[in-house]
């Protein structure tokens, strides 16, 4: 192996010196893996695989599933992909592609995000908008919340099958991530549940615990101020009086089955 300020001669008389030796008996087992022309090249091989291991584990890997994202990651780390499928008018199901098309995926060889829901079966991340409540589906057997009809097809023509940024918090008791979503409309990225409140399509998360804003909870209260002014989306006039998602499912308890 060639050292550096040394000549190619002096580095072969040196390895042949250090050979005769152990083969000699000479340098004991010890002697042998704490010597230069051992301890170095093995240190540097050892520093790049585990940097190696380290790179793929934490920006190539795929995840798969919720449950495999690390707990480090939360706070930390954002996980981009694709939007596969929107359950609810604030909820969704992500196909993550670490590193986008710079990674090949989308047009290299077994980088396709697949498009047949049987494909789809346990490969996606469930995600849930962080500080927004979106009209409550029909669940159970229970009866849709006015509202929620237009809060999904809303939150489907804006993310679905688009390539976005979840910039993660948290699970919640669901087992969803509690996220940040940014989704790039023209020449900017845009935070998606600050749009959902612009349009009247969903309102603030209120909870006592549990609620995340990120940076932008200031924002998210003026946008849904100027959404309840404005008289749109779930806060307009020919509507009944709308109350939380929160208050719904608690009224839907009371009732009982």
């Amino acid at each position: 192996m060639k050292w550096p300020l040394s000549s190619s001669d002096d580095n072969s008389g040196r390895i042949g010196r250090f050979t005769e030796r152990v083969r000699s008996g000479e340098l004991f087992t010890a002697e042998v893996f704490l010597s230069p022309d051992v301890l170095f090249p093995t240190v540097a091989l050892t520093s790049g695989t585990l940097a190696a291991i380290y790179f793929y584990s934490h920006y190539v890997r795929r995840i798969p599933m919720t449950s495999e994202i690390y707990p480090s990651y939360f706070r930390r780390r954002s996980l981009f992909g694709t939007v596969t499928s929107v359950g609810d008018g604030d909820n969704f199901r992500l196909f993550h592609t670490p590193g986008g098309r710079l990674m090949g995926w989308g047009w290299m060889p077994g980088r396709k995000v697949p498009t047949v829901r049987k494909d789809l079966r346990d490969v996606t991340l469930h995600l849930r908008i962080a500080g927004i409540d979106a009209p409550e589906g029909a669940h159970f057997g229970k009866t849709a919340q006015p509202g929620s009809g237009e809060a999904l097809a809303w939150l489907r023509s804006y993310i679905l099958n688009h390539r976005v940024r979840a910039y993660i918090y948290r699970r919640d008791q669901y087992e969803r991530v509690i996220a940040s979503v940014k989704v790039r409309k023209g020449l900017s990225r845009r935070d998606v549940g600050l749009e959902m409140l612009k349009a009247g399509m969903a309102t603030i998360y209120e909870s006592r615990i549990g609620a995340e804003f990120g940076s932008l909870e200031r924002e998210y209260r003026d946008a849904e101020a100027a959404a309840k002014k404005q008289g749109i989306g779930i806060w307009a006039p020919s509507k009944k009086q709308f109350i939380s998602p929160g208050a719904y499912k608690k009224e839907l308890r009371e009732r009982g089955p």
